[in-house]
């Protein structure tokens, strides 16, 4: 509180009125460190850069035409943006923005009542019952969320990446509107699927977060290969769970590195293609080698970089070695923790 609070007068030194919102406020009140600091004033954008000028401070106005203000305060390069709507015209994903003179109008339009708050000095603005669903534990869209999914569908995705990030559950509503336009997906940006498909991996609940994917078909759509796991018996004596449930074994046993937890997402993408019956069990062989081929494949279309590619190829093609950061957890994983 007390990092946030210096940010806040900072900014407000300059900017006047201005409030603190989105996630940075939902860690204030969770007690989480917070690095990314957003603020909203109803101020337009002209008033905004003429009070930065007045401050004697250099604005940054790339984004001024959506509302949003740059300046250095306390050291850092923060924003402020004034209080806005967004309205997707024609099902397409480039909004038009109108200003607002209202701050509930600025925070309605955000996507889950956890992120929906305000602060005012240390006053906590709460109008969408975010604390509520912080007590809870709980991942609720503001509002309609088959609105909110509409308006961004990459929403869903965050939905997912907050329940692993926060150890979160996303209530049903939620997750019933995410099952019906899981679809949608496919009209997002794959470089915008990765940023926080990265930050789901290294969450703390991983497995739950996953499985949200699962669940609501979001899978499906990403990477299918996947998909096919879910419910598949191996019918192995080293394996008595499903291969997605031993896949997420693994990657909740692995350290939370990126690469690291892409290769354990990975590593067994292959065994429903190579599957062989003996009379006592199936066999699975060459599904490393396959497996680091299907990686290279998904690198190029989640367009990862050249070293992402390499490392995570590497990790899936090696996972049998005892020398592979993968090996014991493929061995012994024990089943993840779930809420």
């Amino acid at each position: 509180m007390k990092h946030a609070l210096e940010i806040y007068e900072a900014v407000a030194r300059v900017v006047d009125p201005v409030y603190l919102v989105g996630g940075s406020v939902r860690d204030v009140v969770m007690g989480r460190a917070c690095s990314d600091y957003d603020f909203t004033t109803p101020l337009l954008p002209d008033r905004i850069e003429a009070a930065v000028r007045e401050a004697g401070r250099k604005p940054y106005l790339i984004g001024k035409k959506y509302g949003t203000v740059g300046f250095k305060a306390d050291g850092r390069l923060v924003e402020v943006t004034t209080f806005r709507s967004e309205v997707y015209p024609d099902d397409t994903r480039k909004p038009n923005v109108e200003f607002l003179t209202e701050l509930s109008g600025d925070l309605g339009r955000r996507d889950f009542t956890i992120n929906a708050m305000a602060m005012q000095a240390e006053e906590v603005i709460d109008l969408f019952g975010g604390r509520a669903d912080i007590d809870a534990r709980i991942i609720r869209a503001v509002g309609d969320p088959r609105e909110r999914f509409r308006e961004d569908p990459l929403r869903m995705l965050r939905a997912a990446r907050f329940a692993s990030q926060l150890d979160f559950t996303v209530e049903h509503d939620t997750t019933a509107a995410m099952e019906r336009y899981a679809h949608r997906i496919l009209h997002v940006a794959r470089e915008r699927w990765m940023i926080e498909l990265d930050k789901l991996l290294v969450g703390d609940n991983v497995a739950y977060g996953l499985g949200v994917l699962a669940r609501t078909g979001l899978l499906r759509f990403m990477v299918p290969e996947l998909e096919l796991q879910i419910g598949y018996d191996q019918n192995s004596p080293h394996h008595d769970r499903t291969l997605f449930e031993h896949t997420l074994a693994v990657v909740a046993a692995v350290e939370p590195e990126p690469a690291l937890r892409w290769a354990a997402l990975l590593h067994d993408i292959a065994k429903p293609f190579v599957r062989a019956e003996k009379p006592d069990r199936s066999v699975y062989h060459k599904h490393d080698l396959l497996g680091a081929e299907i990686v290279e494949r998904l690198a190029l279309y989640l367009k990862w970089s050249k070293s992402r590619r390499e490392a995570v190829v590497t990790l899936a093609r090696d996972h049998l070695l005892e020398t592979s950061p993968l090996h014991d957890a493929d061995m012994g994983a024990k089943p993840p923790k779930t809420p």
